[in-house]
């Protein structure tokens, strides 16, 4: 197997005498796709912020192609990128504009090409000089898309990606991400609600419940397992009965 390129050891949060994330341990390998799931408050947005430097941990390390994030930060994330619904482009810049910030943030080689490359692969030539804030929520999802795209990262962190687009988009965009991560061996931690496009999309599933790690697995057949008919009873099954899962 080749060397991981996300490693999570033990990771652990606390918010005062709240355990936000309880000793979590997983790897992300190249060319696969792990969804993270879990109800709110499972802690998935807590460790992807834990991933990316932004908080401590008070337990536990995160390494990106064998750096520590804690000690080698820069270096950890110069190949990483992420997208969120939580976190917008900036809307008083222009598509254009903010493809060139963030080239300029990551360095990017070439920037102009790359920038018309994603401009056409996302869809956004016609917004090039549309603020962001005047765009469709699918819109903004996909110029969010095209930034975490720019630095052509071999770890890719992608919360909530497609919650903001129509069905057609959506499934060109997870077909987007699937030929990126098998073509160019990009490893992908993906949270999502929808338990349909987890199971087209992911190869392996973390589900959450209260900070720890509850099941893991393919997401095709970890329902049976478990004695339910789909994914979705599944994380019902999590968000309500997470010990009566975990006595199974």
């Amino acid at each position: 197997m080749a060397n991981p390129v996300l490693s999570v050891s033990a990771l652990g949060k606390r918010f005062g005498d709240k355990v936000a994330v309880d000793g979590v341990s997983f790897e992300v390998q190249p060319n696969e796709i792990v969804g993270l799931l879990g109800p709110n408050g499972a802690g998935k947005t807590t460790i992807i912020n834990m991933i990316l430097g932004v908080l401590e941990p008070t337990a536990g390390a995160v390494a990106i192609e064998g750096r520590d994030v804690a000690s080698e930060r820069a270096q950890a994330l110069a190949c990483t990128n992420f997208t969120a619904v939580y976190a917008p482009l900036p809307g008083n810049l222009t598509v254009y504009q903010n493809l060139r910030f963030f080239a300029l943030i990551y360095n990017v080689k070439d920037t102009a090409a790359r920038i018309d490359e994603l401009l056409d692969q996302f869809e956004l030539a016609a917004f090039r000089n549309v603020k962001c804030g005047l765009l469709s929520s699918g819109e903004q999802a996909r110029a969010a898309l095209a930034k975490a795209m720019l630095n052509r990262p071999h770890l890719l962190l992608l919360d909530e990606p497609t919650a903001s687009l129509d069905p057609s988009k959506a499934r060109e965009i997870r077909a987007q991400i699937r030929e990126l991560a098998r073509r160019h061996g990009v490893g992908v931690l993906w949270t999502s609600h929808n338990m349909t496009e987890v199971q087209e999309v992911c190869d392996r599933v973390l589900f959450l419940s209260r900070g720890a790690i509850l099941l893991e697995g393919d997401p095709r057949t970890l329902p049976r397992e478990h004695g339910k008919s789909s994914l979705e009873d599944l994380f019902v099954s999590v968000a309500r009965e997470p010990l009566t899962l975990e006595a199974g």
